[in-house]
């Protein structure tokens, strides 16, 4: 693995004590291309892990890359994060000024308090790294990157996310509380985590995670690991606890999240135990499940492990 990317994750390791395995999925999903949604309680760490993910990218000129945040509120517009033709006096034209989406990486601070109007104004920019603004469309840096959050717990004044919006994440995270130990270490550390964050510089450049990227897509997924995948999709169309099942564009970020995540796992091909390590995460939040005793995940997790043992896939290459 790339040394600047053993670095990036020492340093993100720091900052968020006791969650590797969390935040190798993120750098996994941010090196896919994929978008993520964080989903836990305050206080556990969703936005410093976004916030020090930012401080610890530089562009190619070596200074941080550009990093903003959207509070979700129900009297966000969907103007306040694409932007809008403002009209120009001395030049008698409109001119487009850009919103906080036109950045590297976007904090989107709970989403779910934000209107479905404004929640849709972040589809096109996820999927298609691109903003529509009146009769123009403007393109979004390569390596724009929405690291979303929301609460799960509290409802009152949230709208949920669409299902067309959650297809759009690559992977759903809860962070969860660290363990007693993890806690006492961050109590006992002797600085806050915001002063800590404050002194963090720049460990890796995007030209870097370019050609970490350029490795990535040479990562090897065996034609048996993809029957795998579409018969996992395939079954979750079919079952009858799910009124929604998977999208062909989950089938293809799993394919994705997959290679970035051998890669970070110091492999150039990918197992059957990476499928299982992340189908929750990757999948889960893109089903819609109706009657049953069963969650999202655990109908994941079942019908993820049924096809790998039904397919007998092998490790040894």
């Amino acid at each position: 693995m790339n040394q600047k990317l053993v670095k990036l994750l020492e340093m993100l390791n720091g900052i968020l004590i006791g969650k590797a395995e969390k935040i190798k999925l993120v750098m996994a999903v941010m090196l896919s291309g994929g978008n993520i949604l964080l989903e836990d309680m305050p206080g556990v760490g969703k936005t410093i892990l976004s916030k020090a993910l930012a401080k610890l990218v530089m562009d190619n000129d070596g200074n941080p890359v550009k990093f903003s945040r959207i509070q979700g509120t129900p009297d966000l517009l969907p103007y306040d994060i694409t932007g809008v033709d403002m009209y120009d006096a001395s030049s008698g034209k409109f001119v487009f000024t850009p919103g906080p989406v036109f950045t590297d990486i976007l904090l989107a601070d709970e989403l779910n308090r934000a209107t479905p109007k404004v929640q849709s104004a972040l589809l096109q920019a996820m999927a298609e790294r691109l903003v529509t603004v009146g009769n123009n469309t403007y393109k979004l840096p390569e390596h724009f990157f929405v690291v979303a959050t929301q609460n799960p717990v509290e409802t009152e004044g949230t709208f949920p996310l669409p299902s067309a919006q959650l297809d759009r994440f690559a992977a759903c995270i809860e962070l969860g509380y660290p363990n007693p130990e993890a806690e006492f270490a961050i109590l006992a550390q002797m600085q806050h985590s915001e002063q800590r964050l404050a002194e963090m510089q720049p460990v890796i450049s995007l030209y870097e995670l370019s050609v970490i990227r350029s490795q990535i897509a040479q990562v090897h997924v065996d034609e048996k690991m993809m029957r795998i995948i579409v018969s996992i999709c395939n079954a979750t169309r079919h079952d009858k606890s799910i009124k929604l099942g998977l999208s062909t564009r989950a089938a293809l970020s799993m394919k994705e999240t997959l290679k970035a995540w051998a890669y970070i796992m110091q492999r150039d091909y990918v197992i059957d135990q990476d499928l299982i390590d992340i189908c929750q995460p990757v999948w889960a939040h893109r089903i819609m499940i109706g009657s049953g005793k069963m969650s999202a995940k655990e109908i994941i997790q079942s019908l993820t492990r049924a096809e790998i043992k039904k397919n007998v896939w092998q490790e040894s290459f």
